[in-house]
């Protein structure tokens, strides 16, 4: 198993295991532990892993830090636990300090969901106050996976990392002010573009208008760069891919001539065939029209139904597939709402995966 996959299969671990957790020492056992093992450590070899090692502070002796990762007898990585439902902005004090009178060169402080990791690239030997990597092990990107791999035992290199951490701490520092800013404009901001299309001083009420126009502008010009890049997408894979002839299902021939494709469902079709193609090949994913519903299909077969879309009433509504096999109805204002389902249609495509495994 590569580290990727194994990355995703211990995600899945913790998205299954987190609300049976109680304590901080069970978070350690069921989630860290399993976390410094996938980076290619031995949790049992007390070479590579030391529990509870001391870490003195001035005048305070027998500190320990949870765990630290050994190379050639001195610690590379420590890592302070805590329980995967406190929040961590209340802990990371106590890392510094630990940090700050260890040999290590970078500090990981954990719930076993959220992975915060730091070094000290703003002042020697004293740990930052903001980690230049974050991940959210339940919704890590592929990117995040690489800078971890970063960590693994078969790749640590100290200046591999650090030349990388530098660009990783600022770039997502820069990227939450955007998101804030897009979110919820400062005046700053709005009188930064609105003085770019309007020659006049801006007034208290003017300020007010362009607030609520740069929010429009901005999520106007999201959704045109990511339609945009849908169909680049979509073009692109229907030049190498012949299309695909599909064959109603014998209960549906008998009303072929009621059946009408429309535009906007396969729309929908291209949207659930871009999201699921992380997860699959996109030759796997077909459209199949029925009278009443279209449905998008894993292997052109009817019982795996990824999803389904109702679209010939006023109501618009794309359904998910259970556990069982049975739709869940959403009500959609637009296609871009097909977009809140991806781990629904994850979740279909994995239990026709994992069934087939089985049998």
């Amino acid at each position: 198993m590569d580290f990727k996959d194994a990355i995703k299969q211990f995600a899945e671990r913790v998205e299954k295991l987190k609300d049976n957790i109680c304590t901080e020492e069970a978070t350690k056992n069921a989630f860290i532990m399993p976390f410094i093992n996938t980076l290619g450590y031995d949790v049992f070899n007390p070479l590579e892993v030391v529990p509870e090692m001391t870490c003195d502070i001035g005048m305070k002796k027998g500190e320990k830090i949870d765990y630290a990762i050994m190379k050639d007898g001195e610690p590379i990585l420590l890592i302070e636990c805590k329980h995967w439902a406190q929040d961590l902005n209340l802990h990371d004090n106590q890392l510094l300090r630990y940090f700050n009178v260890s040999k290590a060169k970078f500090g990981l402080l954990t719930n076993g969901i959220i992975y915060r990791f730091y070094t000290d690239l703003m002042e020697p030997n004293k740990m930052d106050e903001k980690p230049f990597l974050e991940v959210d092990i339940t919704d890590v990107k592929d990117s995040q996976i690489e800078e971890l791999k970063k960590f693994h035992k078969s790749y640590f290199d100290i200046e591999n990392i650090l030349s990388s951490a530098s660009e990783l701490k600022y770039t997502s520092e820069l990227k939450m002010i955007i998101a804030k800013e897009f979110a919820n404009p400062t005046p700053e901001f709005v009188k930064f573009f609105a003085k770019q299309v309007y020659d006049s001083s801006i007034t208290a009420k003017l300020l007010e208008q362009f607030t609520v126009l740069t929010r429009k502008s901005i999520s106007s010009y999201i959704s045109d760069l990511i339609s945009e890049r849908l169909k680049t997408a979509l073009k692109t894979e229907e030049a190498v891919e012949a299309p695909k002839e599909i064959e109603a299902s014998p209960e549906d021939k008998n009303s072929d001539n009621k059946i009408v494709t429309t535009e906007e469902e396969l729309e929908a079709y291209r949207i659930v065939k871009s999201i699921c193609r992380e997860k699959i090949e996109v030759s796997r994913i077909v459209h199949r029209d029925a009278q009443t519903y279209f449905s998008i299909l894993l292997d052109d077969n009817n019982r795996k139904c990824i999803c389904r879309m109702y679209f010939n009433s006023s109501n618009k509504y794309v359904a998910t597939i259970d556990e069982n096999k049975k739709d869940v109805k959403h009500l959609i204002e637009s296609l871009d709402d097909l977009y809140k389902y991806s781990e629904d249609y994850f979740k279909a495509i994995n239990m026709y995966e994992k069934k087939e495994s089985n049998e």
